[in-house]
């Protein structure tokens, strides 16, 4: 008989098939065959078995016990997705609890099988995991796909039509993109250069797509061959005929997405094959001769693609008055329609700014789901809102917003804290503490070659003063109508082994500082800001950021007070900066609206 919860039984299920074929356990990540960071449904087999939907966790099963691993961000969120489930909540990066790999270690014996399924592990976490379960006398099996045994209605994979990123757009043809590449790839020797990961490949080949929720892309395979055409394994029937021929043309083959096994097979013994072994999947790589020399480093165009051109910046800082006009007009009607005492939800917060959006020339959709969280809600970095699961707005208190859009010039990501009527002192105080941290790092300059790590402290140093601190990282990458978290390069605190990425001129970044008081409130404040050059000297080149996102802070947040003169003058020429930047494409109401919050902070008056 069903139990009262259907992922109980989906684990039951699962243990049967595991038991059929003697695995002890089995590692469900959050994976599909590209690495990408959000999911289509063809390939989110944890969330249908443990009803957790974060976009961050693994979940385990043995005999005896099923968990899920996320982190500080989903804690609240997967308490309540995961109860009656019989799955337990395994909370990373708190003391005394192991990760995932170091609890099956000390759970199993010797003797016992782990799987995985191939399409949802690389190269470099399998040779990893494999090498530590073998350590303990344990064996990994990549050749069972054991949720597909039990999903019933398993969705098919995306098949959304392709489109091209028109040059006059993306700035450089996707022939000199591909000479790049092929430059890249001389010191290695290589032959060829297989690329899976999907942001890698739209940005090449200046195609887009709607495969993955909220990212531009499309799945795809791309083989480059440093003499001949590279080649585009994707759903042939979603690139129309004429774009197929831009593409042969370019110097571009195209095959079906399930051939690229086919085609790394029939590579010559001698062929020297560039890949990075965190972004190539098992299941591809299986098939790859085992003459051919394989050389692992990263895909040169991660680079490229993070450092964004003179061209690009133009349209991104163009694309910035657009979407901070929109989210002033979606913010006035916001804070209007609440104080007028109509009933609103969290919901309506993200119609609201994605109808304001809409509305904007390039616009495409949302670069993430909004974020709105209302007061305690606010306190869970990652909250979403559901039907199920929301909070009704009054007028009073603090109301945290993380949205973003894509636009064919660009794609946006800013946090802002707005007043819906009276707040507390303790909630200013708070929220100016924040903002200390993010103008810190606006106005640092530093020498080039410093990387993320180095700066994450100017961010945190206003918190630390008063024993406060926030669990995420300060800043991430963000794609030119790409993927809203973009690497190689972030700011966020040192981890052992973690990559330290010069950040160079181009390259932009979020600035987010945050502080989240549980069952209270939240605050984060978030700008994107790109890195250009400040001065040299003959102690060497220095760097600075340049904001580019435009929307006014709410003073009604703040405690000017608590800014010294250097925070309260960048403050000040930032909103000169906004109200000149954004009034010529807002109504005179609405400029009129933006003019009382960009004023001096010094004359800001609360009454």
């Amino acid at each position: 008989m069903p139990s009262a919860n259907p992922h109980r039984d989906r684990v039951q299920a699962l243990r049967a098939r595991m038991q059929a074929h003697q695995v002890q356990a089995c590692i469900v990540p959050s994976a599909d065959p590209h690495f990408s960071e959000y999911l289509p449904p063809h390939w989110q087999a944890r969330v249908w078995l443990s009803g957790f939907t974060g976009s961050a966790g693994t979940l385990v099963v043995c005999a005896d016990h099923a968990g899920v691993w996320t982190d500080g961000r989903y804690f609240v969120q997967a308490e309540s997705e995961l109860e009656g489930s019989g799955i337990e909540l395994m909370k990373l990066r708190v003391p005394h609890t192991a990760e995932h790999v170091e609890w099956l270690l000390e759970h199993l014996g010797p003797g016992a099988t782990v799987a995985v399924v191939a399409d949802s592990i690389s190269l470099a976490g399998r040779d990893r995991l494999q090498q530590q379960l073998e350590a303990r006398g344990m064996a990994l099996r990549t050749d069972l796909d054991l949720p597909a045994e039990v999903w019933d209605g398993r969705p098919a994979l995306p098949r959304a039509p392709v489109f091209v990123h028109e040059l006059a757009l993306a700035g450089a043809s996707r022939t000199d993109k591909l000479i790049r590449i092929k430059q890249a790839m001389q010191p290695h020797g290589a032959s060829h250069h297989l690329v899976s990961s999907l942001d890698d490949i739209a940005w090449i080949t200046n195609l887009r797509g709607s495969d993955v929720e909220c990212n531009p892309v499309f799945l795809s395979h791309l083989l480059i061959a440093a003499e001949g055409p590279a080649t585009l394994f994707t759903d042939l029937g979603r690139v129309a005929p004429e774009v197929q021929a831009e593409l042969r043309h370019d110097g571009v083959d195209l095959a079906d997405y399930a051939e690229v096994s086919a085609y790394l097979a029939g590579l010559a013994p001698a062929s020297v094959l560039l890949l990075s072994p965190a972004h190539i999947a098992c299941s591809v790589a299986a098939s790859i001769p085992a003459g051919v020399h394989i050389v692992h480093a990263g895909n040169p165009s991660t680079l490229f693609k993070a450092i964004k051109s003179e061209h690009e910046l133009a349209h991104i800082r163009e694309t910035m008055r657009l979407d901070g006009a929109a989210l002033v007009r979606g913010a006035r009607r916001l804070l209007e329609r609440v104080a007028s005492g109509e009933a609103l939800t969290e919901l309506d917060v993200a119609d609201i700014f994605l109808e304001a959006r809409a509305g904007q020339p390039g616009f495409m959709g949302v670069s993430f789901d909004t974020i709105a969280g209302y007061q305690a809600n606010g306190a869970l970095p990652h909250y979403h809102a559901t039907p199920e699961l929301h909070a009704s707005l009054q007028a009073e208190g603090l109301l945290l917003v993380d949205s973003g859009g894509q636009y064919l010039g660009g794609t946006t990501d800013i946090t802002r804290m707005w007043a819906l009527g009276p707040v507390t002192d303790a909630q200013r105080v708070d929220s100016t503490r924040v903002l200390k941290g993010m103008i810190g790092l606006s106005r640092a300059r530093f020498p080039a070659g410093a990387n993320g790590p180095q700066l994450d402290a100017l961010a945190r140093a206003p918190l630390w003063q008063s024993g406060l601190d926030f669990g995420h990282g300060t800043g991430h990458g963000v794609g030119y109508f790409l993927n809203v978290h973009e690497g190689p390069h972030g700011i966020r605190p040192p981890a052992p082994g973690g990559a330290l990425v010069p950040l160079q001129v181009g390259m932009i970044n979020s600035i987010e500082p945050g502080l989240y008081r549980p069952g209270r409130y939240g605050i984060r404040h978030e700008n994107l800001a790109v890195i250009r050059p400040a001065l040299s000297t003959e102690f060497g080149d220095f760097l600075e950021f340049e904001t580019l996102t435009l929307c006014p802070i709410d003073p009604a947040t703040l405690e000017p007070a608590l800014l010294d003169a250097e925070e309260r003058a960048w403050l000040d020429s930032y909103h000169a900066r906004v109200l000149e930047a954004l009034s010529p494409l807002l109504e005179p109401e609405e400029r009129a609206w933006l003019g009382k919050l960009c004023g001096p902070i010094a004359e800001y008056s609360r009454d």
